[in-house]
């Protein structure tokens, strides 16, 4: 199910296939034609909790929760623009990588960072038209 709620011209995005907000924001909010999605975590949208099997395991489903949000907006992967992936450990963009060509066709930019919410190992954000 997905649901748009219009606020100001912005049109917020959620969907109960993917995993709920762990904060004060939406998983995605609609501007004019451009779609703004928040990061995702490896979370399983039912449980709630991150994937068992770390970075390759919560890649597989980061990409399912973005795809969820995507679908909710009408759009698919070939409609993301820009992606931006961030690493716990660069460590670990080869793994990545890999699952990442899965449903993107393109470059993949990515960035360590101290830490991420849950002790996550990735985390990635998108913005798709």
């Amino acid at each position: 199910m997905c649901i748009l709620m219009s606020l100001a011209g912005v049109k917020v995005i959620n969907t109960m296939k993917g995993p709920g907000a762990i904060g004060p924001y939406s998983q995605a909010v609609l501007v004019d034609w451009t779609i703004y999605i928040s990061v995702q975590i490896g979370m399983d949208a039912s449980s709630g909790k991150l994937v068992p099997g770390r970075v390759a395991a919560e890649t597989k489903q980061v990409l399912t929760n973005m795809g969820e949000i995507l679908k909710a907006a009408g759009c698919d992967f070939t409609n993301v623009g820009k992606a931006t992936v961030f690493l716990a450990d660069v460590s670990d963009l080869n793994t990545v990588n890999k699952i990442y060509k899965e449903c993107f066709k393109s470059n993949f930019p990515a960035y360590q960072v101290a830490a991420l919410p849950k002790g996550a190992g990735i985390e990635i954000e998108a913005v798709a038209a």
